[in-house]
Order: structure tokens, then sequence, then C-alpha cells
């Protein structure tokens, strides 16, 4: 597993648009996985600055996503369709008839067999990833066992309570997901970590200074991947004790 440490978050940001820009411009009808929450954010304003005034091409790229809530329509401004249309594809000349964020309304076993239908049909070049404050990705949330495919998870009350500050109250957050499952990720043929924020300290330890491989942290499963890369601030690194 590469590590990547950066001075700062913007380059940090910088240095993972870097990495998915040489993906597009080399191959440029390619698929990206992509992922939600903070840490990605301001990735996808540098890839979207990119777009409009370095002529990054996005127009033959597809797209599919890790996870949706359960409950939130598309047009909800917490849904995570939501979230990719205002921070990516509203700014990028991609057609959003390629991009896929799996529906978190109406019928969830369909929308869950719909969901792993395209997953194998994707051929992910790179899968974006973030990381939970417990550990979890996309939705896998820690327990005694991981799912290879695209379910419906139950989110832990630490996650709900992450995310609370995206709602006006926290009973207002959604209880379940439809989510990527662990060998989908796995699947991708290079997997992309942007680790930021003072609450990951526990699951940046787990995932850089221990050697354990563990459904308790589901990050850690990174480990097992032939080309993954974490990218994360000195000010993180610094915090967990890890050197380059």
């Amino acid at each position: 597993m590469k590590v990547i440490v950066c001075d700062s978050y913007e380059s940090q940001c910088a240095a993972g648009a870097d990495i998915i820009e040489k993906i597009v411009r080399e191959k440029p009808d390619c698929c990206l996985g992509l992922a939600t929450g903070s840490s990605p954010v301001g990735m996808y304003k540098e890839l979207a600055r990119r777009c409009r005034e370095e002529g990054l091409d996005f127009s033959k790229v597809s797209t599919v996503n890790l996870d949706e809530y359960i409950g939130l329509e598309p047009t909800h401004e917490q849904s995570y369709r939501y979230f990719m249309d205002s921070n990516l594809f509203d700014h990028i000349n991609i057609d959003k008839a390629n991009t896929y964020v799996a529906k978190g309304t109406g019928d969830i076993d369909a929308n869950i067999a719909e969901f792993r239908s395209v997953i194998a049909k994707s051929d992910v070049e790179l899968q974006v990833l973030g990381v939970g404050a417990d550990g979890h990705l996309a939705f896998n949330e820690p327990g005694p066992s991981l799912y290879w495919s695209a379910h419906k998870e139950t989110l832990d009350e630490s996650t709900i309570s992450a995310n609370a500050r995206f709602f006006a109250d926290r009973d207002e957050v959604p209880r379940y997901a439809v989510t990527m499952g662990i060998g989908e990720i796995m699947m991708a043929k290079r997997l992309l970590m942007i680790l930021s924020g003072s609450n990951k300290e526990e699951a940046a330890r787990l995932l850089l200074m221990s050697d354990d491989v563990t459904c308790a942290c589901p990050a850690t499963l990174m480990k097992l991947h032939h080309d993954a890369t974490v990218i994360l601030t000195k000010e993180l690194a610094d915090k967990i004790g890890y050197k380059a």
C-alpha cells in the first residue's frame, strides 16, 4: 500500500486530483468509482477547476458511486445523488446518463439487484474511498463479518451521530443505506483513499500503524489490494506517529 503525506488538505486534494487526471487523460472512456463525504470534496473542486480551466475532459467518463441513504429522494439535499451533482457532476462536462448512484427509495431489493448488475458491468479503473470514524468503508460497518456484494446496511449509532451535523435533527438521519460490498470495492483496479479529519485518528492508526486486517475496522482490508494508495495530511500522520 502506497502512502502519500501532504502538508495541507489543499495539497492532499491536489495529489488525489493528479492521480485521477492521469487516468482520465490516458483512458478518456474510463469508469471511476466515486465516494461522498467531506474528505473528497476538495479533490472534486480541484477536478472541476481543471476541467474548466485546463481542458480535463470527462465527456466519455462513466462513474459508479459507493452508496446511498435509504429513504431519501435523489433531490433531497442530503442524498448522495444530490451531493455528487452539486459537488462534481454539475461542474464538469460529464454526461449524467453515464453516472450511477444507487436508488434509495422504492423497491430496495430491486434497487440492490440493479446496483449489483451495474457494478458487475463496470470496469472500475480507480475507486475513491473515505473512511468513517469507526473504520467503515463505504457503509460497510464494523462487525463479525462483512458482505461481498451490494446490500442493505444498518448504520451504527456512531455513524448516525457523525452524520447528524448534516441534518436539522439527529432523528432525521437515515438508519439504513444501500452500499457496495467489500468484494465489489476490491474489484477496482486501483483504490485511492483521501484520509482527513480529526475524528479519523483511530481508523488511520489501525490502517497505517498495524499489521492487522480485521472486520472490526473494514478500512484495513485495503491492505489486501494490489494497488492501493492512501493520501493523508501531515497533521494526521504526526498524530498517529506515522513516518513516511
